[in-house]
């Protein structure tokens, strides 16, 4: 029997025998040390609560929402050592029933969000309740949101000064040549060496199990018996480790945007896969545009509207847009469009304007925010650590070489950005883990939803099917020909329908439901609102 079998088959049981165990006994067990470090900090957590008050400035949320932080063993191994402190974010439970504000909801605990990223923060997760797609789940649950280790004020992670964070304007060659990729493995070894530099011996604690770790910590700290739990995109995937780790700990679990568990997947493989779905999302967005050339003029097929965008590409190439939006810049800012489709008609009439001799509305939408750096950084770091620790990678650049220059031939949009984001994997100093092989049996975990777009890019829909099939009792909604990356609580009635029949009902479909998809972006010459967020991928 895989060991993994063993953790989901006999999790309960050794949560509570293995407090008492001798360490010397632990090693029978893989993880065993860490499973019984996990008992010991929550019930810790359980005795000590959360202390919920005024959150800091620094985290912008309103007076409504309050915060505590909860304490977690950076080694669960060694619960003992050091601890660091995550923080929390919560907004009771309303009771009030939006259409009916006299009548009472009964309160059904907390539901804990996770945002994903690696290097996403939740902080901002209660203030959604305020939303008509969401005031039902708000009535019932007190809404919650956490920094994951690393992220925000939580044990921040930082590999580099964020002063130097943004290089811009910065080229994005589609097919680059032997010097760059020769400049671009230099940068990803000083990345590497500068994690290792400024994080010393805590960078091996950033992790996908340590994450679904602290979960654990985090529902006791919480008061809950059970954990009622929501995840988008790699939240999906610890929520998924939680689920094999922990499965009598869960109440219900939505799995938002999934993410592939299969061990051979992570991380190396599931980024050849992105950069081949985000190559059909790509197409999607141009043939959306090419379908309002009268707004736009930017051609009437997909591929006018490519060599508008080439053109741009090589304009900013040549003269950067405000001295800071090259085509690097460019890439990234074109990429959000493969995440959200929200951002169609902003980026559509950025591009337009551009080629038409305006670049502020480019230069607003692609160039870098001093501001922002800080935070950037800090979620780079985090994704790169997570993923790095998390799975082996290729450490001999000829594989990645030969990879990704067969995969830009059919694929060229975002193979390479997703090499250069990914490479500091291949120089990493630390010991990389072996995923855990997720798989639940009959009766071991509680029904769980999992939503998924059928053209999501950065959560490709394999993922979705996948995950299926390893939680046992899994329920999939898909929203067919549709790829915004998140589908929960969006525009989508359907999905919602079934979202709030789980979270509030219990109930839940057949194996497998679908929705049709939520209207197309409506196109927009003027400008727009943008989207409040974008997921690192």
């Amino acid at each position: 029997m895989k060991a993994p079998a063993l953790y989901s088959a006999v999790g309960a049981l050794l949560l509570t025998a293995l407090v008492a165990a001798p360490a010397d006994g632990a090693a029978a067990v893989p993880g065993a040390a860490e499973l019984r470090g996990t008992a010991v900090a929550a019930a810790r957590a359980r005795a000590a609560g959360i202390d919920f008050g005024t959150c800091p400035a620094e985290e912008d949320l309103p007076s409504t929402v309050r915060c505590g932080t909860v304490s977690v063993p950076l080694d669960y191994a060694r619960p003992d050592g050091r601890q660091i402190r995550l923080t929390v974010s919560r907004v009771r439970a309303t009771q009030e029933e939006p259409h009916n504000s006299k009548h009472r909801v009964p309160r059904q605990g907390a539901l804990v969000f996770n945002p994903g990223g690696p290097g996403g923060s939740g902080m901002y997760f209660p203030r959604i309740g305020t939303l008509p797609e969401w005031k039902r789940l708000a009535a019932a649950y007190d809404l919650v949101g956490y920094a994951p280790r690393g992220v925000g004020r939580s044990a921040p992670l930082s590999c580099q000064d964020p002063g130097t964070f943004f290089r811009a304007p910065s080229p994005a060659p589609t097919y680059p040549s032997e010097s760059y990729k020769k400049e671009r493995i230099a940068q990803a070894k000083a990345y590497a060496l500068g994690c290792a530099q400024r994080a010393g011996d805590t960078l091996r604690h950033y992790t996908s199990l340590n994450n679904a770790r602290d979960l654990d910590v985090l529902r006791a700290a919480l008061g809950e018996q059970k954990l009622t739990f929501m995840g988008a995109s790699y939240g999906t995937y610890f929520g998924a480790l939680y689920a094999a780790l922990f499965p009598s700990h869960v109440r219900r679990m939505v799995f938002d945007a999934a993410v592939d568990p299969d061990p051979e997947q992570v991380w190396y493989r599931l980024n050849l896969d992105q950069s081949v779905a985000f190559e059909s999302r790509w197409l999607d967005f141009r043939e959306w545009v090419a379908r309002h050339d009268d707004v736009y003029g930017l051609g009437d097929t997909p591929q006018e509207v490519l060599a508008g965008y080439e053109k741009a590409a090589a304009l900013l190439a040549k003269e950067p847009a405000g001295g800071k939006v090259g085509p690097g810049q460019l890439q990234r800012a074109f990429l959000s469009a493969g995440y959200y489709d929200d951002y169609w008609p902003l980026r559509a009439r950025a591009l337009s304007a551009y080629l038409k001799g305006d670049p502020k509305p480019l230069i607003e939408q692609a160039g870098p925010r001093a501001e922002a750096a800080v935070g950037a950084e800090n979620a780079q770091a985090v994704y790169t650590a997570v993923e790095c620790n998390d799975a082996p990678w290729p450490t001999q650049w000829t594989v990645w070489d030969r990879d990704n220059t067969r995969l830009a031939r059919v694929a060229p949009f975002e193979t390479w950005d997703n090499v250069w984001t990914n490479l500091p994997c291949a120089y990493w100093p630390v010991p990389r883990q072996q995923p855990l092989d997720v798989r639940t049996g009959p009766g071991e975990l509680p029904p769980t939803l999992i939503l998924a777009a059928e053209r999501d890019a950065a959560a490709p829909y394999e993922g979705a099917l996948e995950l299926r099939r390893r939680l046992w009792g899994s329920v999939l909604v898909t929203e067919r020909d549709a790829g915004t990356h998140g589908i929960a609580g969006g525009p989508n009635r359907c999905v919602n329908a079934h979202l709030d029949a789980y979270l509030l009902q219990g109930r839940l479909p057949g194996r497998r439901a679908a929705c049709a998809p939520h209207p197309e972006p409506v196109p927009a010459a003027g400008p727009r609102k943008a989207p409040a967020a974008e997921l690192p991928h």
